[in-house]
């Protein structure tokens, strides 16, 4: 297995799954859907496909989220990828349209279509308008909508694949933060579940569950606590709707404490839903959670880092429940 970026495995995935349905298509804005890696092909879908497949847009999100929900009914699994923070703008078509479709039609629309937003509002140095946070809480409410966060570049081609043929309309989650992540991911094609968390340390003091752009700090955080004497477990959510509750309540009835760390707000963070299925599962669990503060994101990359959480916030809030 080669190393492999977060986006190249997001685009190989694309590109096996247009090359196996000749109807697929892609559509973008600003973005060209090119990557390239060391030892690796480049993969550039507008080449190999053509523009009648992959269609360059004007800046309109809003146009391209009902576009792709139009390709969906008439037959066509389709995908668009939403850069720059442009997640409010479709965020009506897919809660009010999309999501209601196959219930609506007593199941007989199906809308396989995938919405990938890129979260940049978790990277210092974007500007005020592109620094939002909730995209995970907005679309992890809606019912009808399957939403993921991948934190690896093997869970992104995985679920993407997984994504992409699903017959429910998917919000597919891209933290701009882990761009430069890499790792090992297979050439072939493979799914990784739409509805399954991972278990990435295993322990029996302490649960942490945290998804996407906040999986690096509590692994290193979950390493110092190592170092000091806890057994830490860590939870990466992966899926936000579905959310995973069986892995989270079998490992909260273990360690009997839960910390919460998210990027976003801390009200209706997604670790307040986490808390909440575990106390209505487990008796008697002492709960904590780390997030960002409720206050606009400065534009400031000194002071968005100083409120952003981060390993030493995960810590101290640990050694609070241990």
């Amino acid at each position: 297995m080669a190393q492999k970026s977060w986006m190249y495995s997001v685009l190989e995935a694309v590109q096996h799954e247009m090359r196996e349905d000749p109807a697929m298509t892609w559509i973008f804005e600003l973005t060209p859907p090119v990557a390239s890696n060391p030892g690796k092909p480049v993969i550039n879908l507008e080449t190999e496909f053509g523009r009648k497949r992959v269609v360059n847009t004007g800046i309109d999100e809003n146009w391209m989220a009902s576009a792709v929900v139009g390709a969906g009914l008439a037959g066509s699994k389709a995908a668009t990828y939403i850069p720059y923070q442009g997640a409010c703008m479709p965020f009506e078509v897919i809660q009010n349209v999309a999501s209601k479709l196959r219930h609506k039609t007593g199941g007989r629309a199906s809308v396989p279509v995938v919405w990938i937003i890129e979260m940049t509002g978790q990277t210092p140095g974007f500007a005020q308008q592109h620094s939002c946070y909730e995209e995970d809480s907005y679309y992890m409410h809606i019912p009808g909508v399957r939403t993921v966060i991948p934190s690896t570049p093997y869970d992104a081609k995985g679920m993407m694949h997984a994504a992409i043929r699903s017959p429910d309309p998917v919000v597919y989650l891209y933290p701009a933060g882990l761009r430069t992540l890499t790792e090992e991911v297979p050439d072939e094609a493979y799914e990784v579940p739409l509805d399954k968390a991972a278990v990435r340390m295993e322990g029996s003091d302490l649960t942490i569950v945290s998804s996407g752009a906040g999986m690096p700090g509590v692994l290193e955080a979950a390493e110092t606590l190592t170092g000091e004497g806890a057994s830490v477990e860590v939870i990466d959510l992966r899926a936000l709707n579905q959310m995973d509750t069986e892995t989270i309540v079998n490992s909260v009835a273990k360690t009997k404490r839960l910390l919460t760390v998210d990027q976003s707000y801390y009200t209706l963070c997604p670790g307040a839903e986490v808390i909440a299925r575990a106390v209505e599962n487990v008796d008697g669990v002492k709960v904590k959670r780390v997030a960002f503060p409720d206050a606009p994101p400065p534009a400031s990359p000194e002071m968005f880092l100083w409120m952003r959480p981060g390993p030493e916030n995960v810590v101290e809030a640990a050694r609070a429940l241990l």
